[in-house]
């Protein structure tokens, strides 16, 4: 996924192998401030290459002074603009607020970025006190009237400026942003916006803190070896090492992922065991014995948004939330869910039926629980696919993914070339730097991953920048992709399942979207679209995970050197599609619920937010207990802590592109330059300079097909 960047924020963006390492940098501990802040390393641009941050010099008590300066700074950079005599223009006005907020900018980029990657109570203290005082100045700022005009006269006379389409887009999205803030309100409900915003910052920050409390609070211990029959040596190594380094002196640790599904349970033969681990998930943000409890987080958060979305002229957060979308509205997700429902709800029930059976042979004459179904999924693949995860993963070793793997295919498709670097300092050991060349062997960017997951690093897969490109600022993009692939024993090598491989492609495409941005303004740069477009470019990208080319490179034993047997690699392809019904359908769920919380009004909060769950999935015959949703709402931290409130329906209609695009692709030849340059002009280097449909339509020729997502899922139904 796309990093979220905190809604207080949205306008602060405008301006928006060696086996040596050099020194690390863990952020940690307060000491007293220096006399003298001219050493503070966010006040001038990084002298390292690409303006990449240097975090040998970053020191924690370096956050509060930066921001605070950053934030007089854009404050009288914005006066400098409204106090012009000078009649508006796009030079003076637009351009002029792009370039606003320089050191503010660098701060922000690197503060938040360790705050989801690499955080510590310091960290989370700090995130805290300067929500508030975020939220603020973003409102300083889009309820600036005098600003506000200046950017209304240049509206107003878009057709008759002569306008690049870059700069006209701009044009017409800061406007619209100006106008979506309450720019247009009374000052009294203006004032209300404020206090709401500043409430609403404070509360996602406090979910999201809550967030890595419940990972700790919620993981399993056990104390015998004998309970994880079923998981791999290299399984129950990781978590004995886990408990050690919790401070257990004995017993394992099994560790809760942020989704409500658990992969150990794939494995793990012990039913009861299961059953703990999926309670344990599912239970979170309940208050369940005394435990962290987010509810009343979620009703003051959806009672709030209801309340601004109305306060904005809108009939609720999801009308507003929408509007700037492809989608358009409520209704067009809901009427896209609608025709994808039958067949997934058929799907699952089929696979349903398919793994009781087997539960049936090993005399559990019961309907299939949650903590069942990933175990006997499993079962069915090996039985009917002759599949098995654990003989799948010794063909899929991370190195040689992501080298032979993801960057393979990054170079066969837009010729570049990713080169590792140990000269550059990072915030901890593993996290590793590229320098990225093109065809041309210039250095175009410059790329970190950051792959294990540890406690200090909230769960998921994202992309995010520490610096956006801009022509107008003369940047390069600096990107980083961070993952929570669990970490191997010491000395090990890391095995992955075929997931984590498409999730490597998938970050990997967010990416390339930073890397290859080619627009004048920052506040279009890379990932700057719409939300329901932004998944597009990484979906499109994990499917090559499985092209022949790709396999060829990267489905190598880890021990003997031989490729995967093309009968195994059959196998694979075939199975990719079981369990589809499973998947989709707690995908439906999340995302209806999320778009059910956000189509209420400030009358209708209900009081139990697990209650209101199970309404919105019978309204929608998505009801089925085995089948809960991805993210239930105490630990759905996209719409949380995040920015895809009324929005988690993006996945989906990202996908709808993303497998439109790729059977394109497929039918002009596949995996090839030709193909990836027009995918890189079209669609990669364009940020959000142009409309999204627009984009789309200039790649593909045509609106996307939904029979190609159907198709790609194993969901679509052939007539009899």
């Amino acid at each position: 996924m796309k990093q979220w960047i905190p809604s207080a924020l949205i306008l602060l963006i405008l301006c928006s192998c060696s086996t040596m390492r050099v020194k690390t940098t863990v952020i940690s501990g307060v000491t007293n401030p220096p006399s003298e802040m001219t050493d503070n390393p966010f006040f001038a641009a990084s002298r390292l290459p690409f303006q990449a941050p240097d975090f040998n010099k970053i020191r924690l008590e370096d956050f509060l002074p930066a921001f605070e300066k950053g934030m007089d700074q854009q404050m009288a950079e914005i006066e400098e603009i409204v106090s012009s005599s000078e009649e508006p223009t796009p030079e003076n006005t637009l351009a002029a607020l792009e370039r606003s907020g320089d050191v503010l900018r660098r701060v922000r980029q690197i503060f938040f970025n360790l705050t989801s990657a690499h955080t510590n109570d310091e960290l989370q203290r700090l995130q805290a006190k300067l929500a508030p005082r975020l939220s603020e100045h973003s409102d300083n700022i889009l309820l600036n009237q005098e600003l506000f005009d200046r950017i209304s006269i240049l509206y107003e006379q878009r057709d008759r400026l002569d306008l690049d389409e870059e700069t006209r887009q701009l044009l017409e999205e800061r406007h619209r942003q100006f106008v979506r803030s309450g720019a247009l309100l009374p000052e009294s409900d203006q004032n209300r916006i404020r206090k709401i915003n500043e409430r609403l910052s404070e509360l996602s920050t406090d979910f999201q803190k809550k967030l890595m409390e419940m990972t700790r609070e919620r993981a399993v211990r056990v104390e015998r070896e004998e309970e994880l029959s079923g998981l791999s040596r290299q399984q129950i190594q990781s978590t004995e090492e886990a408990a050690r380094d919790r401070g257990y002196e004995s017993g394992y640790l099994l560790t809760i992922t942020n989704t409500t599904r658990q992969p150990v349970l794939a494995n793990l033969k012990n039913r009861e065991l299961r059953k703990k681990i999926w309670k344990a998930s599912s239970g979170r943000g309940t208050g369940v014995n005394g435990g962290v409890d987010t509810r009343p987080l979620v009703l003051e958060i959806v009672s709030l948004r209801a309340e601004r979305a109305e306060l904005l002229g809108y009939e609720n957060w999801a009308e507003y939330a929408i509007e700037p979308q492809m989608a358009g509205g409520p209704a067009e997700v809901v009427n896209m869910f609608d025709e994808l429902i039958p067949n997934v709800v058929a799907n699952a029930e089929e696979e349903a039926s398919r793994i009781e059976r087997l539960m049936e042979e090993d005399g559990i004459e019961e309907r299939v629980e949650p903590w069942d179904w990933e175990f006997y999924a499993e079962r069915v693949r090996n039985r009917d696919y002759d599949l098995n995860e654990t003989e799948v993963r010794n063909y899929f070793e991370l190195e040689r993914v992501l080298r032979d793997g993801v960057f393979y295919t990054m170079e066969q498709l837009y010729g570049i070339r990713l080169e590792e670097r140990n000269d550059l300092p990072v915030y901890h050991p593993d996290v590793r730097t590229f320098t990225v060349y093109n065809e041309e062997n210039e250095p175009i960017g410059l790329f970190y991953v950051d792959l294990f997951e540890r406690e200090s690093k909230r769960g998921g897969a994202w992309m995010s920048s520490f610096v956006s490109q801009s022509r107008l600022l003369d940047q390069k993009p600096v990107v980083i992709n961070v993952l929570n692939i669990p970490k191997p024993p010491s000395g090990e090598p890391a095995l992955i399942s075929f997931d984590y491989v498409t999730t490597l492609f998938h970050e990997m495409g967010h990416a390339l979207h930073g890397l290859f941005s080619d627009v004048r303004y920052p506040g279009l740069s890379g990932t700057s679209v719409p939300r329901d477009f932004v998944e597009f470019p990484s979906t499109f990208h994990e499917d090559w995970a499985l092209y022949p080319d790709v396999l060829e490179n990267i489905a190598v034993h880890h021990e003997t050197g031989e490729n995967i047997p093309e009968d195994l690699l059959e196998r694979l392809r075939r199975a990719q599609k079981f369990n589809q019904g499973f998947d989709t359908q707690e995908y439906l769920a999340a995302a209806l619920i999320d778009l059910e919380w956000h189509r209420l009004d400030m009358g209708d909060i209900p009081e139990d937010p697990l209650e209101f769950e199970n309404e919105v999935l019978a309204k929608y015959g998505l009801d089925n207990p085995a089948i809960p949703p991805r993210y239930r709402s105490p630990y759905f931290s996209h719409i949380f802590a995040g920015g895809y409130a009324a929005s988690y329906y993006a996945y989906m209609w990202s996908e709808v592109l993303a497998a439109d695009a790729f059977a394109f692709i497929i039918d002009q030849g596949g995996l090839n330059r030709p193909n990836g340059d027009h995918f890189r002009q079209q669609i990669l280097s364009r940020g959000g300079s142009r409309k999204a449909m627009e984009l789309y339509l200039d790649f593909r020729g045509s609106e996307p097909d939904v029979e190609h997502l159907l198709r790609r899922r194993g969901l679509y139904k052939t007539a009899d």
